[in-house]
């Protein structure tokens, strides 16, 4: 079976290698003409994603790409502790913290070593079915054919608006995502602790061993226009909001760069799959940061629709029972990071 994954990011890259683990023939398509992605954003895997990774064995990459994370700490605006809970459960892979652009170097280097065709620059213009297959056309004049296509394009997937014209586009929650990097740590502070500061503005952070300090804040408020996203003096913004809070206020002020961007979610989508295509990851179930469970959930569906694939008799069976496998806890996790 010939299969194409458009995609390059988690789920395209952890679908890629599920399905060569179970004997598919898989390229890999990716828009961007490198590897370079956004570095100021980190991500956690909690232990489902971790399971999945072992599924693939591709865990011992990200661990040596990754930290530990063993405890949840939650703290006032002065840094005064509410309450503390550890991570993962005994005797489990446990959870661990990255950058999304080290997860998916990781993942793509994974790739590669495995011989699976990874070609950039080739951005999905159309798809065509037909009995035998599924063609695909590229922006750049590039064409492909194979017995099955995976969108794994994203937030804004072009699979996904090619299996269903009318889906409904993201959905914003009501939330802007700040994030960037601090020189130095915390005084006396673990590497191995995620930090959450309860106040006027969710606050989170991870001082990681050699990085500095990693952080994102939460704020309620309007969708931000390309414009104003485009604008500087974000550090200065987000300290206003934090005046009451000195101790995520001082992380801020002395941060790299700070970052932000609106948090979407795609919530109940229709169609995920039609005749040869099937949508997998954020371009099926696009759920907000809140629950921190994207990449896990990214990785559990590159996992359920390999295995649908080799246990499944056709096509339209597996991916039928993948759908059946998948949408139930997708959908609850979107709802509960949407409520969050």
């Amino acid at each position: 079976m010939v299969i194409h994954v458009v995609g390059a990011g988690i789920a395209g890259s952890a679908a890629a290698l599920a399905l060569h683990g179970v004997g598919a023939e898989v390229v890999v398509h990716e828009a961007h003409p490198d590897t370079s992605t956004d570095a100021g954003a980190f991500l956690t895997l909690a232990e489902n994603g971790m399971r999945a990774l072992q599924a693939i064995g591709a865990d011992e990459a990200v661990r040596r790409a990754s930290a530990p994370l063993r405890t949840m700490h939650v703290a006032d605006g002065t840094g005064a502790e509410l309450a503390s809970r550890p991570l993962g459960e005994p005797g489990g892979p446990g959870f661990r913290y990255l950058t999304r652009a080290r997860m998916c170097a990781v993942l793509q280097d994974e790739v590669r070593r495995r011989g699976i065709p990874l070609r950039h620059g080739e951005r999905l213009v159309a798809t065509a079915p037909d009995e035998d297959g599924i063609s695909a056309a590229f922006a750049d004049g590039a064409r492909a054919r194979g017995d099955l296509l995976i969108g794994a394009d994203g937030l804004r997937s072009i699979v996904r608006t090619q299996l269903d014209p009318g889906a409904a586009p993201p959905r914003y929650v009501g939330s802007q995502i700040f994030y960037g990097a601090t020189p130095g740590t915390p005084p006396d502070v673990p590497t191995d602790r995620f930090h959450f500061v309860r106040g006027g503005v969710a606050f989170g952070y991870i001082a990681t061993e050699r990085e500095g300090t990693w952080w994102f804040a939460r704020v309620i408020g309007p969708e931000l226009d390309p414009d104003e996203l485009a604008t500087g003096g974000w550090a200065a913004h987000l300290g206003d909001l934090l005046a009451d809070e000195p101790f995520p206020r001082a992380i801020v002020r002395a941060a790299d760069r700070v970052l932000v961007t609106n948090a979407y979610d795609l919530a109940n989508v229709r169609v995920w799959h039609r005749e040869r295509a099937v949508i997998i990851g954020d371009a099926a179930h696009a759920a907000s940061p809140a629950t921190g469970q994207g990449a896990s959930m990214a990785l559990e569906d590159a996992v359920a629709l390999a295995e649908a694939i080799r246990d499944a008799e056709g096509i339209g069976a597996a991916l039928t029972a993948y759908e059946e496998h998948r949408r139930g806890p997708v959908e609850a996790n979107t709802a509960a990071s949407a409520r969050m």
